[in-house]
């Protein structure tokens, strides 16, 4: 039967709402020392594979003050999620085979940044304004054309994206476009991966000699990105590609004897992330949807008091996805316990 190992002296639950730097070089010795007191084999060695795939665990969203903190309705859900993650990671590091952590990553002119936008005055939207197909028939809102030379298009072609766009997603059912704060910036901390997770992922690398698999997303302009397996939008107004999904990491998920979600935010990034990958399971082999397990105490949906809650849109999406087959777990139930995952002696 598979054990639980305990959690690493450096660990630091109350630590997990800050930001600070990772003293590698000592984590690393720590994790070789750790290894071999735990009799922790290299992940190369596993007989059953596993892969942890975890979504936009970045400060911008994860540390409360940073731009798209996800505070839930309790006000305190990332902070929480992230500490039960580390937990996790900790505790099954001997039997996690893979780390795969997504990275949301923006630039200043994007299609859901105020900059891209602009009303009949000029004004820019405030953040959380939704951009519905009608807004955009009315002229109510309108591509920004002075950000056509920038983009590399004509302003005419901005405006055609434009109400292509927030069609295109309209007809695949998904959310109207939505107006966010600048948040993931490249280059900026809030980019980066909270710190108390960044360390585990870090410690799990050297105590299993693994590679860490990290993923980029969201770098187009003309698109949004909330699943890492491809943009909400794939082609232009003219049939252009935009942005391709990624077949090589779904290919690779599939791979794997499970795939363990969790990240930020449950009802955006994490839902379509895991929405992308049931439309593929279900168009090669529907019996896959087994091998997935969410995490359902280490991901919190968007809730801004008084404009919007996405709560029990996420809950719902959970349903749907545990409906199809996947497993809906809590982080502190033994991997055993876990339906349908065969663990061996």
């Amino acid at each position: 039967m598979a054990r639980q190992l305990p959690l690493p002296g450096h660990f630091d639950g109350a630590a997990v709402s800050g930001v600070w730097r990772v003293p590698y070089a000592q984590r690393a010795r720590d994790a070789v020392q750790w290894a071999a007191a735990h009799g922790v084999h290299p992940a190369a060695e596993d007989r059953v594979r596993i892969c942890l795939l975890l979504v936009d665990v970045q400060n911008t969203f994860c540390i409360p003050g940073f731009e798209l903190y996800v505070a839930g309705r309790s006000g305190s859900a990332a902070v929480d999620d992230s500490r039960r993650l580390c937990q996790f990671i900790y505790r099954n590091l001997h039997l996690i085979t893979r780390i795969t952590p997504t990275l949301d990553t923006h630039l200043a002119y994007q299609i859901f940044h105020p900059a891209f936008l602009v009303d009949t005055q000029g004004r820019h939207p405030e953040p959380y304004v939704r951009v519905s197909v009608e807004d955009v028939e009315a002229g109510h809102w309108r591509f920004n054309a002075a950000l056509a030379p920038a983009l590399g298009i004509s302003a005419a072609y901005g405006q055609r994206h434009l109400l292509h766009y927030v069609r295109a997603l309209r007809t695949s059912g998904k959310y109207d476009l939505t107006v966010w704060p600048y948040h993931a910036m490249l280059g900026g901390i809030g980019h980066a991966l909270v710190s108390a997770v960044e360390e585990a992922v870090f410690f799990h690398a050297q105590a299993r000699r693994a590679v860490t698999d990290f993923r980029v997303k969201g770098r187009h302009p003309l698109t949004e990105h909330y699943s890492v397996l491809g943009p909400e939008v794939t082609t232009g107004p003219d049939g252009e590609i935009l942005s391709a999904r990624d077949e090589e990491l779904i290919a690779s998920l599939l791979r794997f004897d499970a795939v363990v979600v969790a990240g930020q935010a449950k009802s955006h990034c994490v839902a379509w992330t895991i929405a992308d990958l049931l439309a593929q399971i279900r168009a090669g082999d529907p019996s896959l949807a087994r091998r997935v397990y969410l995490l359902e105490d280490c991901s919190s949906p968007v809730v801004v008091p008084g404009v919007v809650d996405y709560t029990e849109q996420a809950d719902a999406a959970f349903r749907r996805f545990r409906d199809a087959g996947m497993h809906v777990v809590r982080s502190t139930d033994p991997l055993e316990t876990w339906e349908g995952l065969d663990l061996g002696a």
